[in-house]
């Protein structure tokens, strides 16, 4: 129990209490169970008072006022500070093990060092604070706002941190483990270097977080927003990351092995990209997407070709009578000279396309764009378009020897004549395409 002796000489004031103790610095100031809650002190307020030391555990401090208080190595285990205005409160090394701080000001407090264990500070004022080292295993942070606070090297293990702002603090190094932080807010955190390992951070936001080198292994991130966020040398191992938002990702030296693409219900199903894992998942349950990848492999008809001016008719000739046809034409005009970019956005196109149509009468670049991708095509027709009398692609020939799946040239008189005779352009390609696709 309190020593009446002292908790009279605190209802002196702040002023006469320092004084006393300043008189009496071998004691050590006992308050604990005390009733030294707002209410209780009246006008005695506890604003620059000097509790150093002191032993508060389990004080009654409900709307206490105790404003730049001097708490270092105090003890308020299992105190009630509900309310409670510690703003400016210096609290260096005390146990604050069980207390109950919510809705408490902690604005610009310090807790270096400080033990929060199962610590009750859900709805708290957290602005400015400083618990780098502190110890703030299962402490209980939801839906409470901490806003630029430094928690380097703090211990949130297991903490409760549902619905928190973490937004802009620094957690570098700290320790996460199995953390409570479904719905958190950690955008543009710095947490670099900390142990999420087992943290549950679904539906969490992590946008331009800072997560370089930090361990997140089997860490829930369902649903959660990675936009733009930084994990570098991070190891995602076995995280679960169903539904998650991950674009312009930093993704250099990452782990990211045995990813869990489905919800917590269903079987699992691994991969080992975090940016392929969205597109797999969107392609196995997302009808939409399958019908658009059946759309482009069914209808889509790739057409490659210099066209120049003078040439420009017949292009748009073939493409209006595509359309007809209900399929989708996509045109890639050789302007410019090939390149590696060029080359792969070519190759993609063309794996995705029912079939091709090249026109060879001015090739420029074409000849080395089809010997690239035509070896690796198998199952997607090409078809070979001349004007009669151009000399064009004289080594075409070497192509449609080695590669059943290029047809004969077809040369035509002019645009007119091509465009009148297209129906028997496309279906030889229409019959191999049935053919190479088993259809």
């Amino acid at each position: 129990m309190a020593n009446e002796e002292h908790v009279a000489m605190l209802r002196q004031g702040p002023n006469a209490w320092n004084r006393w103790l300043e008189d009496n610095r071998h004691i050590k100031p006992d308050f604990s169970n005390a009733n030294l809650s707002g209410a209780s002190l009246r006008k005695a307020y506890l604003h620059n008072a000097d509790f150093s030391g002191a032993d508060l555990s389990g004080a009654y401090l409900t709307e206490a006022d105790l404003r730049s208080a001097d708490l270092r190595g105090a003890s308020l285990h299992e105190a009630k500070a509900v309310r409670a205005n510690l703003s400016g409160a210096k609290l260096d090394g005390a146990n604050l093990r069980a207390a109950d701080l919510r809705e408490a000001n902690l604005t610009n407090a310090v807790f270096r060092r400080a033990k929060l264990g199962g610590a009750n500070l859900k709805g708290a004022e957290i602005v400015n604070c400083d618990f780098s080292d502190a110890s703030l295993w299962s402490a209980n942070f939801i839906d409470t706002n901490l806003i630029r606070i430094n928690l380097t090297r703090a211990n949130l293990r297991a903490a409760f941190l549902r619905g928190a702002n973490f937004a802009g603090a620094n957690l570098k190094n700290a320790c996460l483990k199995n953390a409570h932080l479904p719905a958190a807010s950690l955008i543009k955190a710095d947490i670099s270097g900390a142990d999420l390992s087992g943290a549950d951070l679904s539906g969490a936001g992590l946008d331009e977080a800072k997560l370089s080198g930090a361990n997140l292994r089997e860490a829930n991130l369902e649903r959660c927003s990675l936009v733009g966020a930084n994990l570098e040398m991070a190891d995602l191992t076995g995280c679960r990351i169903y539904g998650i938002s991950a674009w312009d990702l930093k993704l250099k030296d990452t782990s990211q092995t045995n990813l869990v693409i489905t919800p917590d219900e269903m079987p699992a199903i691994t991969v080992d990209n975090l940016e392929v894992a969205q597109f797999l998942y969107l392609l196995l349950y997302n009808p939409k997407i399958r019908e658009v990848i059946d759309t482009i492999t069914s209808k889509v008809v790739l057409i490659l070709g210099r066209f120049t001016d003078e040439r420009k008719a017949v292009l748009e000739a073939i493409r209006e009578d595509l359309r007809r046809r209900d399929c989708i034409p996509v045109l890639f005009d050789f302007d410019k000279p090939a390149s590696k970019d060029l080359t792969g956005t070519v190759e993609i196109l063309a794996r995705m396309a029912r079939f091709i149509i090249a026109d060879i009468t001015d090739p420029s670049s074409i000849p080395h764009e089809l010997a690239t991708i035509v070896p690796f095509l198998r199952t997607t027709p090409v078809v070979p378009l001349r004007l009669k009398g151009s000399s064009g692609y004289s080594l075409f020939d070497d192509l449609e020897a080695a590669y059943n799946w290029v047809l004969p040239i077809y040369e035509y008189d002019d645009g007119s004549s091509l465009i009148k005779t297209l129906p028997e352009v496309m279906a030889p390609a229409v019959k191999k395409l049935e053919e190479l696709r088993g259809k």
